[in-house]
């Protein structure tokens, strides 16, 4: 039952993959008779395993980043070998299965295929048009994605023969859990500036200049980029946009439900199985002065369980005179409902909403007016597609289009004007002297294109132009390491029994800290010096603007009563078992592949790079 599960475990990982990668973008495939990028022994490595293993690969590291990731930035990072390596090793698994004989039959491909999300309707069933409509928009056949999870599935087999049965040692687990969970009692102090004895003495001017060529990186400019740009927003071309009276007029009358709006209550609503049940709770919040908080909470319900949200009269039903005449606070019922008899609690009063079209008609013209002016934008997108496929510069765009020219010298820190667009930003850091130009569009309709015509590399401020910010930066250096050896200091005089306030210190007793503990106001090594510190030692960290003085007092072993600990050594038990697990998977897949015969035709590989860039 066991290795049913892990398997069971394996391949839903390998088709949850599959699919996102089928949904993904590129997927259109190669044109023409192209389908495969090599063979791993008799299995072929299709164009499509290749492309999906891309954007996997290239997603997961837009997601690490936080950013948009060029395919020619991925390619300087390994991605395509790296995606070109994992395909290989599952085809070579594949030829591997193959091999040995393992296969599955028509049922288990049904199973699986059943219990796919993306393949389901809205009733959560099995839905044959959704199906067949996914696999034909991810260029696929139903045969070559069954084929494909069948695949799949055999992989998942032979994986889970290899590894079956594997448990790391107990003895092991046992070790490893007792390392993690060892605690420390520690006593520690803060050292700062006001500990010093004697002012920092200035620096001179021969310290001054040393401090700044040794460290040139702190004074120096940022790398720039000299961009020439042309761009379109819609607020540019907005206020060329004429709206006629009639095109206000129906679009607020298409939203009259926004603009004129009755008076609404926030409320609640307690729905009971009986007229005598929700008498009783009435009576209860009555005569017994019990909360509405309270009678939801005897319902094993929470208050989100009961809100109504805002509501008109007219939506209350029977229940809409009584609410509407209720204070805020009060508890109206029971009244009879749609879902039985009910007790509903007056929240808060929304008054009436009557915007009139003249007061709307600005507001509405300046959104019809951006909205015609994105789509003049899009309307123009072709030609200057079309110019710039021309060879058209920056300033061709401005003189045959709406677009405006304009230059920036670029850095890490500009954030104005075109530069506070997120687009623009990416564009111009991944921009390369000679790229050509494309047309690129904003998220608020605007397009822009541009052109990097130099990269300045970052070069060092004169002293004479920063020289109070390096006296600065070398009096906060002097301080540091003054406060550090006034903290040697005192450590020379702190024993293990010594009272850290007898020396002016005010100390802070951590107890049974462990590897993971939290402890404000320490820096991120505390922990780390902590548990490699005898009993007894005392130790000066340095902690950016000051010092910490830290004792170890006591080195405790792992809490054998703490019920936490039985979850921890299971846990880790688990960690280790899949480690473990995956080493000798991985070797046994290194063994299977020097022994299968791998090609690879470059020339589709190439092609299919194409299409990324």
């Amino acid at each position: 039952m066991a290795a049913k599960s892990k398997n069971r475990f394996f391949v839903w990982i390998i088709l949850g993959l599959l699919v996102v990668g089928l949904l993904g973008f590129g997927t259109g495939g190669l044109s023409g008779s192209i389908r495969n990028i090599g063979k791993a022994g008799e299995k072929d490595i299709s164009v499509r395993r290749y492309q999906q293993a891309l954007n996997e690969q290239i997603r997961a590291l837009e997601a690490q980043i936080g950013q948009p990731v060029g395919f020619a930035q991925a390619q300087q990072l390994g991605v395509d070998q790296n995606a070109l390596a994992q395909v290989v090793a599952a085809r070579t698994i594949d030829n591997e299965a193959a091999a040995l004989g393992l296969s599955v039959g028509d049922a288990r491909v049904r199973e699986e295929v059943l219990q796919v999300p993306s393949f389901r309707g809205i009733d959560g069933n099995f839905d044959r048009e959704a199906y067949r409509f996914t696999i034909e928009n991810a260029g696929m056949t139903e045969e070559t994605f069954e084929t494909s999870i069948r695949d799949e599935v055999a992989r998942g087999l032979l994986q889970a023969a290899v590894v079956g049965g594997i448990v790391a040692p107990e003895t092991y687990v046992e070790t490893l859990t007792a390392y993690i969970a060892q605690r420390r009692d520690v006593t520690w102090a803060v050292v700062d500036e006001t500990a010093l004895t004697a002012p920092v003495a200035a620096a001179t001017d021969a310290e001054i200049e040393a401090f700044h060529a040794e460290n040139a990186a702190l004074f120096s400019t940022l790398e720039t980029r000299d961009i020439q740009f042309a761009w379109l927003s819609p607020d540019m071309i907005r206020d060329q946009i004429t709206i006629d009276e009639d095109a206000l007029r129906e679009l607020y009358d298409e939203r009259l439900s926004e603009f004129q709006q009755p008076e609404r209550r926030l409320v609640e609503r307690l729905v009971y199985v009986d007229a005598e049940a929700a008498a009783d709770a009435a009576a209860q919040a009555t005569e017994m002065d019990t909360s509405f908080d309270d009678l939801v909470a005897s319902r094993g319900l929470e208050l989100s369980d009961v809100d109504m949200g805002d509501v008109s009269q007219a939506e209350l039903g029977a229940a809409g005179d009584a609410v509407f005449t209720a204070e805020v606070g009060n508890i109206v019922g029971p009244i009879e409902t749609s879902l039985g008899p009910a007790l509903f609690r007056v929240n808060a009063v929304l008054a009436a909403q009557n915007t009139t079209y003249e007061e709307a008609s600005d507001d509405l013209r300046q959104e019809l007016a951006a909205a015609r002016a994105r789509r003049v934008i899009e309307d123009q997108a072709d030609r200057m597609n079309d110019l710039l496929a021309g060879g058209a510069s920056m300033a061709d765009l401005a003189a045959q289009t709406d677009m405006i020219e304009g230059s920036i010298m670029f850095d890490a820190q500009s954030n104005a004007d075109i530069a506070a667009y997120d687009e623009f930003r990416i564009a111009a850091q991944n921009a390369q002297v000679g790229d050509f130009p494309e047309l690129t569009f904003m998220d608020d309709g605007g397009v822009f294109a541009l052109n990097l015509t130099a990269i300045n590399q970052p070069a060092v401020k004169p002293l004479a132009d920063v020289k109070d910010e390096v006296s600065a930066a070398l009096l906060v250096q002097n301080t540091q390491l003054a406060v550090i050896a006034q903290a040697e200091a005192l450590v020379e005089s702190i024993l293990p029994l010594t009272g850290f306030d007898t020396l002016g210190l005010a100390p802070q007793v951590e107890a049974n800290m462990t590897r993971t503990t939290f402890v404000p106001g320490t820096p991120p090594a505390f922990l780390s010096d902590v548990f490699d510190m005898e009993t007894g030692e005392t130790r000066v960290i340095d902690n950016g603007l000051g010092a910490i003085i830290v004792r170890l007092d006591s080195i405790n072993a792992a809490d054998s009563e703490d019920p936490q600990l039985a979850a921890q050594i299971a846990a880790t038990a688990e960690i280790t078992n899949a480690g473990i697990a995956q080493d000798i998977f991985d070797a046994y897949a290194a063994q299977v592949q020097s022994r299968t015969d791998i090609e690879i035709n470059q020339s589709a590989v190439n092609a299919l790079h194409a299409q990324f860039q």
